[in-house]
């Protein structure tokens, strides 16, 4: 059966790809995945056997933009912990102290600017706010001029600056921990982080104690390591946090996107064409 195999298609990062697998498919062509991020791959070991990589970029940045929008907007209006106060059996009127942040005119940071980064701009332009971005390298001025975006070479005056931050950024070696203890502590106390990345790209630890100590207002997250978490987590029982189960993506439209991107990749391949979303290994 192996040897008939000549495309992997991988779904919520299954079936593993490991060099076991990969010695059992000497005719394997091309692995397509389900979304952006490809930290859960070996790039080097896959190229190594031959093997193309493709990702799924365009079907993706729409609906996971939606999703940090939608953090954003649920955490600065705290929507879940109202929802909750609205359907207690005790409610009989709303509590004057269950105040949110307002979000037309305050300041985003959005750490990595690429076509995800920039469509949650586009969202945030619409919402009124001003727009910092850190990013490896700087956008054409007419792109940031389009969204009213302003560069920041250092990520340090982006944390300084922002009243929420969104990480966009792809899981690497440098972006591991990316925000830890002293990131935190150089956001403002009234400030919120949103992370729709990678869990790893956040320090827990540390953000569980500026959590609990007020060093930043409130986090936002659909990412978390390892996910799930185990369920007597610290962050589990902060008021001040939202958490997701990884939703970036999931809406009915963008699946069936992502297979069709997915497909049309593993085509190309199988056809000795150029792949339309191929990733190599850095």
């Amino acid at each position: 059966v192996g040897k008939k195999v000549q495309a992997i298609y991988l779904w919520w990062h299954k079936p593993v790809i490991d060099k076991e697998l990969l010695q059992s498919l000497p005719n394997l062509k091309v692995i397509a995945n389900s979304g952006v991020g490809m930290d859960h791959l070996d790039l080097k070991l896959i190229a190594s056997f031959g093997v193309k990589m493709a990702n799924a970029p365009c079907a993706v940045s729409s609906t996971t933009a939606d999703t940090g929008m939608a953090l954003l907007l649920a955490s600065a209006r705290r929507l879940v912990e109202v929802h909750n106060i609205s359907i207690s059996p005790s409610m009989d009127y709303c509590e004057a102290d269950i105040l949110g942040v307002k979000v037309a005119g305050a300041t985003l940071g959005i750490i990595g600017m690429g076509r995800i980064g920039y469509k949650i701009a586009v969202r945030a332009k619409a919402f009124e706010m001003s727009i910092l971005y850190h990013n490896r390298t700087r956008r054409k001025v007419q792109e940031e001029q389009a969204v009213c975006a302003t560069y920041c070479k250092k990520i340090d005056s982006l944390l300084q600056q922002a009243d929420f931050v969104m990480l966009v950024v792809s899981l690497t070696p440098q972006t591991h921990k990316l925000i830890g203890k002293r990131e935190l502590e150089l956001m403002k106390p009234t400030a919120t982080l949103i992370n729709i990345s990678r869990g790893a790209v956040v320090d827990q630890e540390a953000l569980v104690a500026a959590l609990q100590t007020g060093v930043i207002r409130a986090a936002a997250l659909d990412v978390t390591s390892p996910e799930p978490l185990p369920r007597d987590h610290a962050l589990l029982k902060l008021k001040n946090v939202i958490i997701t189960p990884h939703l970036g993506i999931k809406t009915d439209k963008a699946t069936y996107m992502i297979t069709e991107e997915a497909v049309e990749n593993i085509l190309a391949a199988l056809n000795g064409l150029p792949l339309p979303s191929e990733v190599l290994p850095s």
